[in-house]
């Protein structure tokens, strides 16, 4: 499970990350990470947060939800190479609900370290 203090909750955190940060995708997702230097976001606490965007396109409940725990438990693993007050949003796409655990570490991993370049 992803901590407490890592999760982003609020829509205005969701909104920033997607509409300034840098953006990788790849077959299965989208990854947004916002690193805050000035401004509203500068304010956050000095822990990264992530977010996750998994549509209806998706496919139903049960499939969105477990995309869901396999991204987060991915995310999870991933937090020490963030910076500081990081915002990490992963959006996931249709081709999420094929893609193995595997797989969607390996997107995850390949797009956080084109948006960290």
């Amino acid at each position: 499970m992803l901590p407490r203090r890592h999760r982003l909750v609020d829509s205005s955190g969701f909104k920033e990350a997607v509409r300034r940060g840098k953006r990788a995708g790849s077959k299965s997702l989208v990854v947004h990470l916002l690193v805050p230097g000035t401004g509203p976001a500068a304010d956050r606490e000095s822990e990264p947060q992530v977010g996750f965007v998994v549509s209806k396109a998706v496919g139903p409940a049960v499939v969105r939800n477990r995309v869901k725990r396999r991204l987060r438990h991915q995310a999870r693993e991933s937090l020490s190479g963030l910076p500081g007050s990081a915002v990490l949003v992963v959006r996931a796409l249709p081709a999420a609900a094929d893609a193995d655990y595997d797989a969607l570490g390996a997107d995850l991993r390949r797009c956080l370290a084109r948006v960290l370049s």
